[in-house]
């Protein structure tokens, strides 16, 4: 059944002092409305006041100081997988960016849309964590940040408090001389939503690795760090017996369940395959 329109009023703001008030008298925000509106035409989304930021200056663009990359929240997917940085420094960001739905998707749909839905299943929150994102908050109070490895409490659940907005997203980039992996796993090769999929960055010295940082989404409640496959492959050699292992450990850091799309014993498979197809690829 699909939603009644004159059960909802949506507002345009075009700077944030603007995108407050309407946050204070209890709006909700929307942007690119790629989520929103598939949950509007399936009569699932709550009633009540929205607010357009897409507008909101403030909040758009790319910007490079350092070795501090700066994506504004409503960088949209198209803005990311064509940015020529993060192309060279930050691939699995680009990848991810370029099996969000379809183009015209891509060239909606924003970072900090797909951040602020809290799906487990949402593309660009391993990636995230894996580059150890930090995440900027803001709101009449002022400006809050917090590392990205702590925005999600939950399923559909975040710091996010209902009077703030995503800012940005800021990246060190020092990851020059690390190995970058990107996979996911679906129904079909674009258009779908992952049953499983994994970021990853290597650093390998001698044939020992020095430095992991491993990701999965869509097997936990939200997007996973694998620390207890982290704590075991650092220092270890990169061969068969290791790589055995680490398949194993992986068991201790995510927990796939079934649902409509798979089930949480194909998830757990299909994980192990994909992080030894990581850590096989490392040459």
């Amino acid at each position: 059944m699909r939603a009644y329109l004159p059960d909802y009023q949506c507002s345009s703001a075009n700077s944030l002092s603007e995108a407050f008030s309407f946050l204070e008298k209890g709006a909700r925000p929307i942007a690119g409305g790629t989520d929103i509106m598939v949950l509007f035409d399936a009569g699932l989304l709550a009633p009540g006041d929205y607010v357009d930021i897409l507008g909101i200056s403030e909040l758009k663009g790319i910007t490079k100081k350092r070795n501090t990359l700066t994506l504004g929240a409503l960088t949209t997917y198209s803005e990311v997988r064509q940015h020529k940085f993060l192309q060279t420094n930050f691939p699995i960001l680009c990848e991810s960016a370029k099996e969000v739905g379809a183009v015209a998707i891509q060239n909606r749909g924003t970072l900090g849309g797909n951040i602020a839905n809290a799906s487990p299943a949402a593309d660009f929150p391993p990636a995230l964590l894996v580059y150890e994102a930090k995440i900027h908050l803001v709101s009449s109070r002022g400006m809050r940040t917090i590392d990205y490895t702590k925005f999600h409490h939950g399923y559909k659940e975040s710091e996010l408090k209902k009077d703030e907005l995503i800012h940005s997203v800021s990246l060190e980039n020092h990851l020059s001389k690390h190995h970058h992996f990107w996979r996911k796993i679906g129904s079909r090769k674009a258009q779908a939503i992952s049953k499983t999929m994994m970021a990853g960055v290597l650093k390998i010295n001698k044939n020992v690795i020095e430095e992991v940082r491993i990701s999965f989404g869509s097997v936990a409640p939200t997007a996973v760090r694998c620390t207890e496959v982290e704590k075991f492959l650092t220092g270890c050699p990169l061969n068969k017996n290791t790589i055995r292992e680490a398949k194993q450990i992986l068991l201790k850091d995510i927990h796939p369940i079934d649902d409509i799309r798979s089930t949480g014993k194909y998830r757990l498979a299909v994980s192990q395959n994909v992080l030894e197809e990581f850590l096989c690829g490392i040459g």
